[in-house]
């Protein structure tokens, strides 16, 4: 399968430039694979991403699904990824504290007309051990014209 990785940093690369938000978490975020449909990264927690228990921060994980969700559209060749409609995150157990490693998987499961879909799991890297994830669907009809 062919790669999609510089398409995928070009997509970062807008976020960077153009969000408030998005910079906190792409500067940390490695992309590690991209292939049309499929997005794989690593972030290593930073005291930013934590919360008052000094653990990761239930919305850094919320606000990743989105980000990393939307690279998996931009994956499949859309610059502009569409607005969210649904966002759904299950948390599991506990994603770490500062210094660990984290991996994340993001799938476009489909890219419809209107809508896209995709599904984010965030696993620890010690284990390669489940923690959370989300699903995540995305309006892409006015995007598709880019």
């Amino acid at each position: 399968m062919a790669s999609a990785l510089p398409f995928v940093k070009m997509a970062c690369s807008s976020f960077l430039a153009t969000s408030r938000l998005e910079p906190i978490l792409i500067s940390r975020l490695k992309l590690l694979e991209a292939v049309p449909g499929y997005v794989n990264m690593e972030l290593t927690i930073e005291k930013s991403h934590t919360n008052r228990l000094q653990i990761l921060h239930g919305g850094t994980v919320a606000s990743l699904v989105d980000l990393v969700g939307s690279l998996a559209v931009s994956s499949r060749g859309m610059y502009s990824t569409g607005v969210t409609t649904d966002l759904n995150v299950t948390y599991i157990s506990s994603g770490g504290k500062v210094g660990d490693k984290i991996f994340i998987e993001s799938r476009c499961h489909k890219l419809g007309r209107s809508l896209a879909f995709t599904s984010v799991e965030f696993f620890k890297s010690h284990k390669y051990e489940l923690f959370a994830r989300g699903t995540h669907t995305k309006f892409i009809a006015t995007a598709m014209k880019d």
